[in-house]
């Protein structure tokens, strides 16, 4: 294989014993190592449950799949202070890789890895993938914590401007995004490598069970009930609220619909919502489910819904979940304005587009969806978009390695 004896360094902030470590790291890394590429990961940590065991577990794991792990600890606050001194630890810890790994390439996924990525680019010579995972200062500020013009924004932007300026190349989760950066202060006027690699899903994990949706329906008592879900978080970027105000809708069309929560949040928060707008008991159950789980979940499920907070830094954004639903089978039910996906609705015609959260909107949608839900083959056709769009191995783990060899100069023969 063209990237065999390649040796790469991965630097990751989420922590591999973060759900979103699991699900969104890992398998992009086994996907590399597969494909010839010597792969040492370095990971941040938060102390609270870390264990030997879990520890010496995982290591063993990754070992096997041809993946050596190192990891250091977070550290959560104060925010500047403590971020930077996990900068600088990385730097000397990095450092020792390099040399110690002969490391050629460095992949740094998100803003707080670059920065110790580009130290190492500057001192040691090495390649630098910049992984952009999502715009930080904008994230923050469109989440009101971060005032623009702030210190915490303006060192944020300057730290972006450095590492845009001397990176070899640049992952987005969307194109809408790269127009709008590649004329920012650091890209503007210099060619880098660019790839648009959304957040990808195993398809062989996710993906729709017939079994699992008769168990499911029945433990749930749902027999010819129409019914949505939704996975994920409650509130923050999520707009909880307004997937209440949408259910609602339907209720009011279809009275024995039902929508399934699948969340780590607050069952008292969904109870409230449904209750305030007269959504009964019967018509909504709320889960807190195991990852593997989710799943056979989705099977039971009619349609998926996902309603994010329409802002500028959202349009760097991929949600995972739209690729689990479409991988289970599930038509899309959108707000408008979420990264690239807008297409799924418009193009690729597997969603309905909420474009105002407005009860008239919302029917349209209803329209849309029922046509979708009900149309032949309809689970067929979303799996064929997920294996298009969102397949971990034959877009993730193809895309990735192409930019390898791009950037390591590999012939690919």
């Amino acid at each position: 294989m063209a990237l065999d004896g390649r040796r790469a360094l991965f630097i990751s902030y989420n922590g591999m014993f973060e759900p979103l470590g699991q699900t969104q790291v890992i398998p992009y890394l086994n996907e590399l190592a597969e494909r010839g590429v010597s792969v040492t990961l370095l990971s941040f940590e938060k102390p609270h449950g870390l264990t030997a065991e879990k520890c010496h577990t995982l290591r063993q794991k990754l070992s096997e799949q041809g993946i050596e792990w190192h990891w250091l600890r977070y550290h959560r606050t104060p925010t500047l202070a403590a971020t930077a001194f996990d900068v600088v630890a990385g730097i000397r810890y990095a450092r020792r890789l390099v040399h110690q790994n002969q490391i050629e390439i460095i992949h740094a996924r998100a803003y707080i890895p670059a920065m110790i990525a580009l130290w190492l680019k500057r001192r040691e010579g090495v390649k630098m993938i910049f992984d952009l995972r999502g715009l930080m200062a904008e994230e923050y500020r469109d989440a009101n914590h971060w005032r623009e013009g702030g210190i915490s924004y303006r060192v944020t932007k300057s730290s972006e401007r450095r590492i845009l300026e001397t990176t070899d190349a640049v992952v987005t989760l969307t194109h809408r995004i790269w127009p709008i950066i590649k004329d920012w202060r650091g890209l503007s006027g210099r060619k880098v490598y660019h790839e648009v690699i959304p957040c990808c899903v195993d398809l062989e994990t996710f993906k729709f069970n017939a079994e699992d949706r008769q168990r499911r329906r029945a433990e749930l008592g749902l027999t010819d009930q129409f019914t949505l879900v939704y996975s994920g978080s409650l509130d923050g970027w999520y707009l909880t609220d307004k997937m209440a105000d949408f259910f609602a809708t339907v209720v009011k069309r279809r009275p024995n619909a039902h929508l399934l929560w699948l969340t780590m949040g607050r069952r008292e928060r969904v109870e409230a919502l449904m209750s305030e707008r007269g959504v009964g008991e019967s018509n909504f159950s709320v889960h807190s489910v195991s990852s593997s789980e989710v799943p056979s979940y989705l099977s039971a499920a009619d349609a998926g819904i996902s309603f994010i907070k329409p802002c500028f830094s959202k349009i760097a954004s991929s949600p995972t979940k739209n690729g689990e639903y479409l991988a289970c089978g599930l038509p899309l039910i959108l707000n408008a304005g979420i990264g690239d996906s807008d297409v799924l609705a418009t193009e690729w015609n597997i969603g309905a587009l909420v474009t105002e959260f407005t009860e008239e909107n919302y029917s349209q949608a209803i329209d849309k969806i029922e046509q979708l839900s009900s149309a032949p083959n309809v689970r067929e056709k979303a799996r064929s978009v997920a294996k298009d769009l969102f397949d971990l191995e034959s877009v993730g783990g193809v895309k990735y390695a192409a930019l390898y060899e791009r950037v390591l100069e590999v012939s690919g023969q």
